[in-house]
């Protein structure tokens, strides 16, 4: 804007000297014409005196009396001169062009005003709007951290939260035996701190095993498994959790070097359904209600110090994996007397060096197969809701009967259980690729696997041997191992069941909609020359099978020489 301000001084400098310039011209134009009438000597004839003022012509006629004419030519002369002056070409163009450089220099200092005020005007929005992402940013993290994420989620976007019921929760009350007279013997400020740190733990503890806080109250901590999430193995993991938080307590004694055990806590744990919300309009809380919370409560405080109390309805779920001591029944509201059992720790075949107190690799691959069934519900519910209606034979029953025979097949083989989950997994996710695309199912099947398979706890070794085993149903099969054998082989059983002809000619129409097959009798063609070149892979499966894939050999020749 500078560049404007200077480039208009510079016009008015130039008009200004323009004008200026004019004038002298007429002035000495004037003079001389004066010196010239008092300097002639005409008496009677008539003259005229040109004078160029600006670009016109000025005709004075001189009388024959040369002193009275003299003073006529003269005055006449500065009359006309000042008369027509601002009419002359040296002032209208300087002055029109004076007046088109001024509009354009407004026009663009109004634009310099109108750009100025919108960037005053954007840098206010933009300031704005980053304290609205902050504020927003700032609520959000609140929210996760008063609420689950789902359901801080659902308040987001609906602004309230509908309550919901689950089955399946384990409930966790731990609670600091005898904190009343501790108060009276600790500071207020040292044991706060303390309290914190126990807190602090339990909490890294629940979230390694993802397990949803629900609140302290005091010296007491609440947790529970199962929700907001649903999952099967929520008694385990919460058992695993409670262990780690008493184990935890005992560390911290033994390191303090104290000879009294101050810091005792007792653990209370129940199995059941529960209805979990949020409550609150300023100061929002998650919550959850039920005959479990108060059972949970009520083990806890008719527990003993430094010991895991759980009702029986837990105890038959993780009974598999934890060594428990029976220690009677106790009376629960609603619920009559209900068997109670303490927890001694991890079946020393489950844990490592056998001290029943960290798990072990047979612990984790027992627990990953009662896991298997929250990830087989997860993607046999995406199947029946996403695949496409056209696919007749790579449809949600094909994927069940493959799974089918892997497990019938892997056990016959003498798999490991490790070995089993695996397939298992594999044959669950092989034809999941064709929510994606028909004719690379195989790859998307992978891509769905590597993005599902790490929620479930799969390790990447597991998810690689994954991957592979659903790529080995890619034809034509040519599996590397026995783990990859048993996969082609479940894939392909049809060949040799008693119901090939009708599920053969499902095929054939998938792949008739789909453009990658002419008519009937070309398909039985192919049929005939795969059928004839395949052969099983497993025992088990030429055991079961190949009898069965002859007598449809026979059928499709038969119904060619017909056709």
């Amino acid at each position: 804007m500078n560049f404007l301000r200077y480039f208009l001084k510079v016009q008015i400098i130039f008009f200004l000297a323009i004008s200026v310039l004019t004038s002298c011209q007429a002035t000495t134009k004037i003079t001389g014409a004066s010196h010239q009438a008092q300097g002639s000597k005409i008496t009677t004839q008539s003259q005229y005196l040109f004078v160029s003022s600006v670009g016109r012509a000025a005709f004075v006629e001189k009388s024959q009396d040369q002193a009275h004419g003299n003073s006529f030519c003269i005055s006449g002369l500065l009359n006309r001169v000042t008369l027509i002056f601002y009419k002359t070409p040296y002032f209208t163009i300087p002055f029109a062009l004076f007046l088109l450089v001024s509009l354009y220099l407004l026009f663009m200092w109004r634009q310099y005003i109108h750009a100025k005020d919108r960037y005053k005007l954007e840098c206010l929005i933009n300031e704005r709007t980053e304290e609205l992402v902050k504020e927003k940013e700032k609520t959000e993290n609140l929210l996760a951290r008063v609420l689950p994420k789902d359901t801080a989620t659902e308040l987001k976007e609906k602004g309230r939260v509908d309550s919901r019921r689950f089955d399946l929760v384990t409930v966790l009350f731990c609670d600091i035996e005898g904190f009343t007279l501790i108060t009276e013997e600790e500071s207020p400020d040292v044991l706060i701190d303390q309290l914190d740190k126990f807190f602090l733990y339990f909490d890294s503890v629940v979230e390694k095993y993802r397990i949803e806080k629900i609140k302290t109250i005091g010296d007491a901590y609440m947790c529970a498994g199962g929700l907001p999430k649903k999952n099967r193995t929520n008694p385990v993991e919460v058992v695993l959790a409670a262990l780690e938080m008493l184990q935890h307590m005992k560390d911290i004694v033994f390191k303090s070097g104290l000879t009294q055990d101050i810091w005792k806590v007792r653990i209370g744990i129940d199995t059941g359904p529960v209805i979990a919300g949020v409550i609150g309009r300023n100061k929002l809380s998650y919550d959850i209600w039920g005959t479990t919370v108060n059972t949970a409560n009520r083990m806890e405080s008719s527990g003993e110090p430094n010991q895991i109390n759980m009702s029986g309805d837990t105890f038959m779920l993780v009974s598999e994996y934890f060594d428990c001591r029976y220690r009677g029944k106790m009376p629960v509201k609603n619920r009559g007397d209900i068997d109670m059992y303490f927890v001694k720790g991890i079946k020393p075949k489950l844990s490592v060096n056998l001290e029943g107190i960290i798990p072990n690799k047979d612990f984790y691959i027992q627990l990953q197969l009662i896991r298997f069934g929250d990830v087989e519900e997860f993607v046999l519910e995406k199947l029946q809701l996403g695949l496409p209606k056209n696919l007749y034979y790579h449809n949600l029953k094909h994927t069940i009967d493959v799974c089918t025979q892997v497990e019938l097949i892997g056990r016959s083989e003498n798999v490991t259980n490790e070995e089993l989950l695996l397939l298992r997994t594999a044959a669950l996710l092989h034809d999941s690729g064709h929510l994606i695309d028909y004719d690379t199912h195989e790859e998307m099947s992978v891509k769905l696997a590597r993005e599902i398979l790490p929620e479930y706890y799969y390790s990447e070794r597991q998810i690689e041997i994954i991957s592979e085993l659903i790529m080995s149903t890619k034809l034509p099969p040519t599996p590397q191992n026995l783990l990859e054998q048993i996969m082609c082989d479940a894939d392909l059983d049809y060949l040799g069941r008693s119901d090939f002809i009708p599920v053969s000619n499902t095929l054939y129409r998938e792949l008739h909609e789909h453009g990658h097959i002419g008519t009937l009798r070309e398909w039985n063609e192919l049929q005939l020359k795969f059928i004839e070149s395949h052969s099983y892979f497993t025992k088990t499966a030429k055991e079961l099978r190949n009898v069965n894939k002859n007598s449809q050999l026979n059928k499709l020749r038969k119904q060619l020489d017909e056709s």
